[in-house]
Formats: C-alpha cells, structure tokens, sequence
C-alpha cells in the first residue's frame, strides 16, 4: 500500500520546481525543517527554494543554519507546481504564500500540530513527532536521499529546539534516537546548543529581564504571566525573534502548571502558553481561536488586556479561585 511518506516523495522526486515554506513568525523547528528540506531536495538535484510567509526577515537566531541565506521572499517567485508547508496546521498559517499554496498542483504538508486540517494533497501529519523537522529526517529515507552534514544539522536545530532541548514532555524515546541518527550524520551538539542558546545578544536579554521584572502569580500560584510591548524592544535594543526565547524562560519558575507570555504588537496580544505539569494549554488556545500542542501553544486576541486576561485566567489552573482579576 502506497502511504504518504511514499506519496510525497514521488511527488518531489518528479516536481519541476519545488517551494518550501514554514508558518508566520518562524521559530526553530519552522526554520530548520523548510531549510533541511531545501538543501536535501537541492542534493538530490530537485529544484527548491525556501520562502517566508510573511514580510520580516528570517529570524537571525538561526543565521547560522546551512541554507539560510537561500531564503526567497514569496513575491520574488514563480509558481511552483509542489508547494511543501512545513509545521503549519492550516492554509491561513502559511500568511503570503496561501494564494501561491492553493494554486500549486501539489501541496505536501509535514506537521506536527495535533489540530492540523491536513489541507494538503499529501498530509504527513503526525502529532506523535516531536518536531517537523523530525518527520523531514523520516521523509528523506523515502526519498533515498543520504542526509548531509548540513541537513542534519537543520533537522537537529528543529528537533532541539521544539523539545526544549530534550527537556520538554514530547522528549520521545524515538525522538532521541532521531536526534542521535542526525549526530551520526554529522552534527555536533555542543555547538548546537551554543549557537542557539549561548549566543544571545545584550538585547535579548534585557528584554528577558524586562518580562522577568512583570512576572506576576495568579490562580492561587497556578499560573506565571508576563508582557512585552512593541516598545520594549526598541528600549531593550531587541529583535521580535527575540520573545521566541521568553516563555520558556518564564517556565522556570517553580510550582506552577502553567506560564503565560503576552505580547502588545501592533494592536493586538498575542498570547503565547506552556504547560508545565500536563495541563492541556493546546486546548486552551482553540478557545481563542488559536492552536497547538498539549504542551506549549498560542493564539492572537484583539482587544486589550482587561478584556483578555479575566478570561483567560479563568480557563487556566486554578480559575475558579480568580478573584478581582487577579
């Protein structure tokens, strides 16, 4: 029986050209799953650009990764007639290039989310992987493709840092053994880490100071929260990738289940929310529109703070003992 790991490979293996995209505001494993896709297909001599689906530059946190500079924005292309969106539940996730997406032949979806709308001609669509970029690595044997150096070194970044560096509860036992394939194939992990974790500029961490100093205890210590505004950065001298860092950074505060981060930005908060003890935040964030996983998730609510947070609180640990917007 044909499945969809062979499917999609058959379809990348006789593509004419091939566009590769992650979802808005990339983090690591959107990165290094587009990028670890582009450089194993252009190997196998597939013709394959890496794009954006939105209009800020990549995040420079991962300038570093094989590839990178390989990036294309969506209007600068042709219509590709296999469109491969990676770790993005749905069409909307893909922001510019859904117009390009729905008018391509072919779309392969590689994701991860639990709530994926498998809106693709081939869905590799499995919540039991612990990163796109994972499920990548898996596609590559179809593709008979021998992953480079550099291509492990994408998949790895993915995996890392969506597993929290190993730490978080979608940390499998065949995550890990993934993660040590691509060590075999050429990574080092030291460097890995160090480059993405231990290379932070002042910047960003001034604006981790800046959350830090709101934290504030609700639902009788159940529940962390935090906010950043567009203001920060410009007085922290940060970049917005730079919040990619904060809500783990928030999650080591002990004894509670559950660590919000708010983010003002142009007129609307976006809220992202990480789960510490099992407590289903992906379910939480459908509520308000958004989506996720058990574990860390997020959503983008328009209106303000006064509005938001009763609400919020009230569906997170500990609600029912809110009292006074606490």
């Amino acid at each position: 029986m044909s499945t969809p790991y062979h499917r999609a490979a058959v379809h990348l293996r006789h593509a004419r050209s091939v566009v590769v995209c992650g979802h808005v505001r990339p983090d690591g494993d959107a990165v290094g799953a587009v990028l670890g896709l582009t450089l194993a297909l252009r190997d196998a001599g597939i013709p394959a650009v890496p794009t954006l689906a939105d209009e800020a530059p990549p995040p420079r946190t991962y300038s570093f990764l094989p590839g990178f500079a390989l990036y294309v924005p969506v209007g600068e292309l042709e219509q590709p007639d296999v469109f491969v969106s990676c770790d993005a539940p749905s069409f909307d996730r893909v922001g510019l290039a859904e117009p390009m997406a729905r008018e391509a032949e072919t779309v392969i979806v590689i994701d991860h989310h639990p709530d994926n709308a498998e809106f693709g001609t081939v869905n590799l669509a499995d919540p039991q992987m612990s990163a796109s970029g994972q499920i990548v690595w898996h596609l590559l044997e179809r593709l008979e493709i021998t992953p480079s150096p550099e291509v492990a070194m994408c998949c790895y970044v993915a995996l890392m840092t969506d597993t929290g560096r190993f730490q978080h509860d979608n940390t499998t036992a065949d995550a890990l053994r993934d993660g040590a394939a691509m060590i075999d194939a050429g990574v080092d992990p030291s460097e890995a880490a160090r480059l993405v974790y231990q290379e932070r500029s002042a910047g960003s961490l001034a604006l981790e100071a800046c959350a830090m100093s709101r934290l504030t205890l609700a639902n009788n210590g159940h529940v962390a929260w935090s906010w950043v505004a567009d203001e920060d950065y410009i007085d922290c001298d940060a970049r917005p990738e730079d919040a990619e860092y904060l809500p783990d950074a928030l999650r080591r505060i002990g004894g509670v289940d559950v660590v919000v981060l708010l983010r003002h930005t142009r007129g609307e908060i976006r809220g992202n929310l990480r789960s510490k003890t099992g407590f289903d935040v992906g379910a939480v964030a459908r509520e308000f529109g958004g989506g996720g996983h058990k574990a860390a998730s997020g959503f983008t609510f328009e209106g303000a703070v006064d509005e938001l947070l009763p609400r919020l609180l009230a569906a997170l640990p500990g609600g029912a003992a809110i009292s006074g917007g606490e």
